[in-house]
């Protein structure tokens, strides 16, 4: 049986275990905690800090056949670059991408040497939108609205003009030559701006010209997440990611046939070949829900990365959910179909077998 060593127990650890399932892969999950939110989602578990117990790591990657780093902490990272060249098995990871995505400064000057559009730096105009350089996704981000709110701003924080319009997503996957771009996806934000849910969307050849244009001049050879703004007046990138996401792949998955896990094997070994149809086989939603004032209302990622147990909640045909424990218990239901409504059908039963558990329709509510 082929098998994956995770190095980080989160959303990203859950995101590849979910997709390794699907594709028969054993997962073998590394994290310093004892109880990561994916324990008992995963085969094997083995807890050990990597930078403090590095034999433990190469003692591992001599019994799977790929270790992927599934975590955002720049120690951690570092020093897993430091020692891949000692571990017995691939190391599905490009290092010198994540280095330009892992701080959002850095980006924008990539952005801007290739000629990608994104956000204007320091507007003169509010409102302004704020961000921290370092952080993931929506963690630390703020819309401000008057030039008073800049007044005691860290001055490390990104300042950049609000471009209103849908977020949207898209995976590309390289072997440093070939570049493989695939669904387009939505994201759907609430008012934090973190992601609460994700769908498939049509095909948007712009979108797709420009992330394959960030892959190639960086001769990615991993998997990179790009978002941008889809703004009426202009498609404006606001980030990369080169790593493995979370929530966009599982519907990527589920709408094409096309899964990122082994799609990242291979540019690791056969390579990639660069895709000029994309399958669009079903309709799919992912989203996150929460029980406040008697009620299921959508509650973005970072609530599920502070949970302490994540695991399959219940499964049917074309339906689903995983339940996060934790200060806020939260339910993630995956619905699909061949056809949106199909889909939308079964995302109506998982409202009702989630609600059904917390008696909410007893409550009347």
């Amino acid at each position: 049986m082929r098998s994956i060593a995770l190095v980080g127990g989160k959303l990203q650890g859950f995101e590849v275990t979910y997709l390794a399932k699907k594709a028969g892969i054993k997962v073998v999950l590394v994290d310093r905690k004892e109880h990561p939110l994916i324990q008992n989602m995963v085969d094997d578990f083995h807890c050990f800090d990597v930078i403090e117990k590095p034999e433990n790591l190469i003692d591992i990657s001599r019994t799977v056949d790929w270790m992927i780093p599934v975590n955002e902490n720049p120690d951690t990272i570092e020093f897993l670059k430091s020692i891949k060249d000692q571990l017995e098995c691939p190391m599905l990871f490009d290092f010198d991408a994540y280095y330009i995505s892992s701080d959002k400064k850095r980006s924008k000057k990539y952005f801007k040497s290739i000629n990608i559009p994104t956000p204007i730096d320091s507007p003169t105009v509010p409102p302004y939108f704020v961000k921290p350089p370092c952080e993931s996704s929506s963690v630390g981000t703020s819309l401000i609205f008057d030039n008073e709110g800049l007044e005691g701003l860290d001055p490390s924080m990104l300042i950049e003009e609000y471009v209103e319009g849908d977020v949207i997503s898209l995976e590309v996957v390289g072997d440093g030559k070939h570049f493989a771009v695939i669904r387009e996806t939505k994201i759907h934000i609430d008012q934090t701006y973190d992601c609460h849910m994700v769908t498939p969307m049509g095909h948007y050849p712009a979108f797709r010209d420009i992330s394959y244009k960030l892959a190639k001049n960086m001769n990615l050879r991993g998997i990179m997440d790009v978002e941008a703004i889809d703004n009426p007046k202009a498609l404006k990138v606001i980030e990369i990611d080169a790593r493995f996401p979370s929530q966009t792949p599982t519907v990527v998955y589920h709408s094409t046939g096309i899964n990122l896990v082994e799609l990242l094997i291979q540019a690791f070994s056969n390579g990639v070949q660069e895709l000029d149809l994309v399958p669009d086989n079903n309709y799919c939603t992912f989203e996150h829900l929460a029980l406040k004032d008697g009620k299921l209302v959508p509650v973005g990622e970072h609530v599920i990365s502070q949970g302490i147990d994540y695991h399959e909640f219940y499964i049917s045909e074309g339906l689903e959910i995983f339940e996060c424990k934790g200060k806020t218990n939260v339910f993630t239901i995956i619905s699909r179909g061949s056809v949106k409504a199909e889909s939308e059908g079964n995302r109506q039963k998982g409202l009702e077998i989630v609600n059904e558990y917390l008696g909410i329709n007893k409550q009347g509510a």
